[in-house]
């Protein structure tokens, strides 16, 4: 039910439903499309999660953040960053190398709804650090919990919540889903190290607002 899947389906059929399609009629996204898709989500997604969990008496703040200090989390996933660009940029080199193969899409149809009027980055940043940082971060943070507490394998977790999530990049391509993948691996132990969310959803914020800078100064 919380895996993102689900939700933005129904959110598609309905958003077909009032004429908004996914695609322009000259075959590009559609950002209408995208954006209210992303947001709505979010909204759905984190609403479902956390009637879940009051549902089951939990408090979702301690789900999310624990008891950990809200200042020295942001320090930590400030300074996660580095080694997420740096994991990023090596896998990068090894799919060129040894599996090219995966550039299965030569450009980020993403990058085409960017554009060069400036309120579209501002509405993109919002979507990359609401609907990515946060709306992801705190998901991922409710699956590994499920995992941790009902299954009691908490790496399982990271692994099949790691692939969902790099399976869910695949319209940006092979090896864009496989770095989106490792990201998701890397952000899913600093939470289960840290008991807290807070410090994966800076560095994710973070790297997605670089990513969308880099992209919008071509």
């Amino acid at each position: 039910m919380c895996s993102g899947y689900p939700t933005q389906i129904a959110i598609s059929y309905v958003l077909l439903a009032a004429g908004i399609g996914p695609m322009t009629p000259s075959g590009q996204l559609n950002g209408s499309f995208v954006f209210l898709l992303a947001l709505t989500d979010t909204a759905l997604l984190l609403s479902l999660i956390v009637w879940l969990l009051r549902r089951r008496g939990e408090r979702p703040w301690t789900v999310f953040f624990g008891d950990r200090p809200l200042p020295r989390e942001i320090a930590v996933g400030m300074a996660s960053l580095p080694l997420i660009i740096a994991l990023v940029i090596a896998l990068t080199l090894a799919i060129r190398r040894i599996a090219p193969v995966l550039h299965n899409v030569p450009n980020n149809p993403l990058e085409g709804l960017i554009g060069d009027h400036p309120g579209t980055i501002w509405l993109f940043l919002l979507v990359v650090i609401v609907a990515g940082g946060v709306r992801e971060e705190l998901q991922r943070a409710f699956l590994l919990h499920r995992f941790r507490g009902d299954l009691g394998q908490p790496w399982l977790g990271v692994l099949i919540t790691s692939v969902s999530f790099g399976l869910g990049h695949t319209l940006q391509g092979r090896d864009a889903a496989v770095i989106t993948g490792a990201l998701g691996a890397a952000w899913g132990v600093l939470y289960l190290t840290r008991r807290s969310a807070l410090a994966p959803m800076v560095s994710h914020s973070l790297f997605n607002s670089g990513e969308l800078l880099r992209a919008f100064s071509r």
